[in-house]
């Protein structure tokens, strides 16, 4: 493949990121969360670009790190898919939406805030997007491995998160501190 090939071909992957990622941006509201299950269809089912394991990863390093989970998981997919060029690509779909539905709603939110036919839209949209958290929430437990150190894990970390003012941060490196000495004592007791 010649050169001029290669930056076409590298131009439609970038292309396809930024339409997948502002279809998912446009479409999905909630915030980061919400979005999960959407980008795990689009990616995943219909592209065949990364796995659901991937995913998982993606996911798990998005909240770790600082950011919205939305677009740190766009970089991370536009990477994976078509490196740096692809992240931002991904990154500037996902946000594009976004940057654009909130310029226009702060235009015109003060004349209509008031109005009751939007108090009741809001209400609604809340209970949507808590469902939209849910599903996230059942999708990634169904492809979490199962046993009595990941139960032990989500547990306390629910109840950290939810009753103290505990910085989420700590709780994500606390986990992952939790899971790693447990593996070490499990693969050595498996050797023993």
């Amino acid at each position: 493949m010649d050169n001029k090939n290669i930056k076409t071909s590298r131009f439609r992957k970038g292309l396809e990121l930024f339409l997948t990622f502002m279809k998912i941006g446009a479409f999905t509201f909630g915030g980061g969360y919400a979005m999960i299950p959407m980008i795990q269809r689009e990616i995943v089912e219909k592209k065949g670009w990364i796995t659901d394991e991937d995913i998982l990863e993606i996911v798990a390093i998005a909240e770790s790190t600082p950011g919205p989970i939305a677009v740190n998981s766009a970089t991370f997919v536009g990477y994976r898919v078509a490196g740096v060029f692809g992240s931002f690509c991904a990154t500037f779909g996902v946000v594009l939406p976004s940057f654009l539905i909130i310029s226009l709603i702060a235009l015109v939110l003060r004349q209509f805030r008031e109005l009751k036919a939007v108090k009741y839209a809001f209400y609604g949209i809340r209970a949507g997007v808590l469902a939209l958290i849910i599903k996230a929430l059942v999708s990634m437990y169904k492809k979490s491995p199962k046993g009595w150190a990941s139960y032990v894990i989500m547990a306390a970390s629910f109840a950290i998160a939810a009753f103290t003012e505990l910085n989420v941060l700590y709780i994500i490196i606390g986990c992952a501190v939790f899971g790693l000495v447990t593996s070490v004592l499990m693969k050595r007791r498996d050797e023993k």
